[in-house]
């Protein structure tokens, strides 16, 4: 009998330092404390959804619990790290603070920390979602996690830092897992469909990192998702057919016409998309990440740009039909007619990026003035 299939997300999911993707600073600092044996007592991991933050945690508690551990270059066929890794490790807790959140659990943890390790050489517990634990429970966890026994470590996993006590955020080391680049998930994406003997195009692998937003488990599980959709072939169309994408070069022909201010092209262009079902919220993230990217290039090459079908914007421009895109979001987003509402943001946007600063309008005009034959001579008198 075949075994259960796994999805790739659970299948390719980091098992070493090496394996994680995107997060290099969080990887060197973990290693460089094993390795000089300044292992903290508590960790919080911060980063959006499917960075790496629980999948990091199991990786430091497999250098912490190995044999013959702390070893940052442990073996993943180690049997400690196999059942680190299966969840059957007993010094290695882990707990979900969104259905663990009420103080009896808590007051229940504080019991066991005191016992000593029974397989490894510490107790890891890993708390994921742990803004979700309430006022009470964090009060409770406040002097475990002050002085906890030498062998108790935790790790803290958070995709919203905010609602975490200050009290427990400053007895952690805190480490920020950053969106993870659309070129590194390419890159991994692609050595996944090689191994699972998929053909890819590498604009369909562009496409699903897009989608992901940064997120690896997220890219992992679209790349799952079009494999059961096209089989052993995955193409841009297909991909942009199941979720509603605009293709980069229609994304390009939008913002040229945005920004040439052809008020029909634009309309047609809308027009099109919607007709083929198109996500128009998703098409004006990806048109307010083609206006920064000629934001940014403005501000190198000192006020201007002309990646925008080679017509010339200024930052001053640029700014404000970004904020124009920015000011239509909700309407967009939580409007009765999505459709109207994204051409007007549009069209709105238009007239922003050709109306002027008054300040600006008043320095030009002062210039001229100055610059004017015989402002000399009206100066003096």
């Amino acid at each position: 009998m075949s075994s259960a299939y796994q999805v790739i997300a659970r299948k390719w999911r980091p098992r070493t330092f090496a394996d994680v993707v995107g997060q290099d600073h969080v990887v060197r600092t973990l290693r460089n404390a094993i390795s000089r044996q300044r292992i903290a007592h508590a960790y919080l991991f911060v980063g959006p959804r499917g960075t790496g933050k629980t999948s990091t945690a199991r990786i430091f508690a497999k250098a912490l619990n190995c044999t013959g551990g702390p070893n940052a270059d442990f073996d993943p066929a180690d049997p400690a790290c196999i059942a680190i890794a299966e969840g059957s490790h007993l010094d290695v807790i882990e707990i979900d603070g969104a259905s663990n959140n009420g103080v009896d659990q808590v007051r229940d943890l504080r019991e066991t920390v005191r016992y000593a390790p029974a397989q490894g050489r510490f107790k890891v517990y890993i708390i994921d979602e742990v803004h979700m634990l309430s006022a009470a429970a964090f009060n409770a966890l406040l002097k475990t996690l002050e002085e906890p026994p030498a062998h108790v470590k935790f790790i803290f996993a958070t995709t919203d830092p905010q609602k975490v006590l200050p009290t427990i955020v400053s007895r952690c080391q805190r480490f920020d897992l950053k969106p993870i680049p659309d070129e590194l998930i390419v890159t991994r994406l692609q050595l996944i469909a090689t191994a699972e003997g998929i053909q890819a195009d590498p604009a369909a692998l562009a496409c699903i990192a897009r989608l992901a937003d940064g997120g690896m488990r997220d890219a992992q599980s679209i790349l799952d998702q079009m494999i059961s959709f096209c089989g052993t072939t995955v193409t841009e169309p297909d991909v942009l057919e199941v979720y509603g994408l605009v293709s980069a070069a229609q994304v390009a022909e939008l913002a040229a016409a945005v920004a040439l201010g052809d008020q029909r092209r634009i309309v047609a262009l809308v027009d099109a998309c919607d007709a083929a079902g198109r996500d128009l919220v998703r098409l004006l993230t990806d048109l307010q990440a083609v206006f920064r990217t000629a934001l940014l290039d403005a501000i190198a090459r000192g006020g201007r740009s002309d990646q925008l079908g080679g017509v010339a914007l200024t930052t001053e421009q640029l700014t404000r039909l970004l904020d124009a895109l920015r000011e239509g979001e909700g309407g967009v987003k939580l409007g009765l007619a999505e459709k109207i509402n994204f051409e007007v943001t549009l069209l709105r946007a238009v007239e922003a990026s050709r109306a002027r600063a008054i300040d600006s309008l008043l320095k030009e005009l002062t210039a001229l003035a100055e610059e004017a034959p015989g402002a000399d001579e009206k100066k003096k008198a």
